[in-house]
């Protein structure tokens, strides 16, 4: 009607969400508020870990603190032992039998134990080893801690005046960092072993240049290499198990997707960390030792 102003709704027509003239700021805007959740979040890993690492040097070393690691030990370590092996070894004979056709073709079968063990001990062997335990230690922590944040018994702890990383991360995250070398030495022996049978009894190479090139292309620097990098990989390991446990969504699917997504986020780690570990070390090989063949 003339002399009255119209309604907004009719005056000024409203924009779907789904218009294509939204759509650019709505990218925007998931774009910026994911980036703001992901340095968010990585802020709050990062308090996690500065507080583990206040608690581990804080008292630890008594004996009701060390205590609470032998079980920790038990579960990492020695049920790990069966799965370590069975990769280790596997890993070995499928390297012996890849390689010996190649070898072969060029009439240097016998130096095929240089290049197996180098690459087991170094490489392959603490990388296999560090993401089987991301895959089992990893997916158990995450659970455990997972389903004590979802039943509230963290927020029990804080009630009582006891912070649970002192009782529930610093332990775990321990029995990680001093077992996953032991279990890489494990995996390496196995898989240096399963090749040498598959070379020597299957594949027809001779026993005594298989451990004489060996021998020289594998010196103390490139095993301490692999144990080294072992260390990192389970500290890695250790703290983003137990960061997804402690930041779980509720419920059943809350502790499945923590448990999906420390699993993923430590097996980037444990690649990103053998990158720049691999060059790291590299560089200080060379500038101490200077470029060696493997052959020599």
């Amino acid at each position: 009607m003339p002399g009255f102003p119209l309604p907004s709704a009719i005056a000024r027509p409203l924009l779907h969400p789904y218009d294509p003239a939204n759509m650019p700021i709505e990218l925007v805007e998931r774009v910026g508020r994911n980036a703001t959740n992901q340095l968010a979040a990585f802020g709050e890993f990062c308090s996690f870990v500065a507080r583990t690492f206040m608690w581990l040097f804080a008292g630890f070393y008594r004996w009701r603190n060390i205590r609470l690691m032998f079980p920790q030990m038990y579960e990492v370590g020695v049920k790990s032992v069966p799965v370590v092996a069975i990769t280790g070894a596997f890993i070995g004979m499928v390297m012996a039998i890849e390689s010996h056709t190649t070898f072969k073709a060029i009439g240097q079968e016998h130096r095929m134990g240089s290049v197996i063990n180098l690459s087991v001990v170094k490489q392959i062997g603490p990388v296999l080893a560090a993401v089987m335990l991301a895959g089992r230690v990893g997916g158990r922590l995450t659970a455990e801690l997972g389903t004590m944040n979802v039943t509230e018994q963290l927020d029990a702890l804080r009630v009582m005046g006891a912070d649970p990383i002192r009782f529930l991360v610093v332990p775990r995250f321990i029995a990680c960092v001093l077992l996953t070398p032991i279990l890489t030495i494990y995996s390496d022996m196995l898989g240096v072993l399963g090749g040498w049978v598959i070379s020597v009894y299957f594949m027809g190479v001779p026993n005594l240049p298989y451990w004489q090139y060996s021998a020289q292309g594998v010196d103390t620097w490139q095993i301490m290499e692999g144990i080294i990098k072992s260390v990192f990989f389970g500290g890695a390991i250790g703290l983003i198990s137990c960061f997804k446990g402690f930041h779980c969504g509720s419920g059943a699917s809350g502790v499945g997707r923590a448990c999906t997504e420390s699993f993923v986020a430590s097996f980037l780690a444990i690649i990103v960390l053998n990158f720049f570990f691999a060059h790291l070390l590299k560089a200080m090989y060379t500038a101490v030792y200077g470029m060696r063949g493997v052959f020599e």
